[in-house]
């Protein structure tokens, strides 16, 4: 049903996650990113309400195993959920529990995790892992790539329908947060939208920063 990576760059401070879904509109529920923080991932017949919780957990200096000890004692059904921690400082914890769909697995790396359910394999998460830690440059073209080889590897068993990049850095509020809700080559189209939202990132961090000095793109006044 679904596969995900999550990345941090601590020289960068970024935090990030990527993931794609069956299910239509999958970044809302199931992706939380926040800056100076990390990153949680919550998906397998969703609780969305575990994300927020585990980041202001992780942002209390909670380690990653606690955070999830303290998601399962917050959720009852916690055996029908795929979890994922990730801190800035590269803490990490992943857990599938025991109703997981199909073939479920997960993966970790240096600054990285990877997990899915309903897997065409159970090496895709490592084959996330493996070309995340292979790679540079920007946070989110590293996680892109990590899912196009997630998908390579096999992806999932049924086909793909939306797909979501989320990367936090300084300031606050995410500086690349891109979805595709619904469409028959998902990561394709992600990949097209960061192609055409990379070259105008930065203009929209200045504009919050450093409006005297800020680019204008499209008609003037434009956001």
């Amino acid at each position: 049903m679904t596969f995900s990576v999550a990345g941090v760059c601590p020289d960068t401070g970024m935090v990030g996650c990527i993931i794609t879904s069956s299910s239509i509109c999958v970044t809302s529920r199931c992706a939380f990113t926040r800056s100076g923080t990390g990153v949680a991932l919550t998906q397998n017949i969703t609780n969305p309400d575990l994300g927020p919780l585990a980041l202001d957990l992780l942002q209390r200096g909670e380690s990653a195993e606690q955070v999830m000890q303290a998601l399962g004692d917050a959720d009852s059904d916690v055996q029908w959920r795929q979890l994922g921690v990730l801190a800035l400082d590269g803490r990490k914890a992943t857990f599938s529990g025991e109703q997981a769909l199909g073939i479920f697995n997960t993966a970790q790396g240096e600054n990285c995790i990877a997990m899915g359910n309903l897997l065409a394999n159970a090496e895709v998460p490592q084959a996330m892992i493996d070309s995340f830690e292979n790679s540079s440059g920007h946070l989110a073209q590293r996680l892109l790539k990590a899912l196009e080889a997630g998908l390579a590897a096999g992806g999932e068993m049924g086909p793909l329908h939306s797909a979501g990049l989320r990367v936090n850095a300084d300031p606050a509020w995410p500086v690349v947060d891109l979805r595709v809700d619904w469409h028959d080559t998902p990561i394709a189209e992600l990949a097209a939208l960061w192609r055409n939202y990379q070259p105008q990132m930065q203009a929209y961090i200045t504009r919050a920063t450093d409006p005297a000095n800020a680019e204008s793109y499209g008609v003037p006044g434009d956001e």
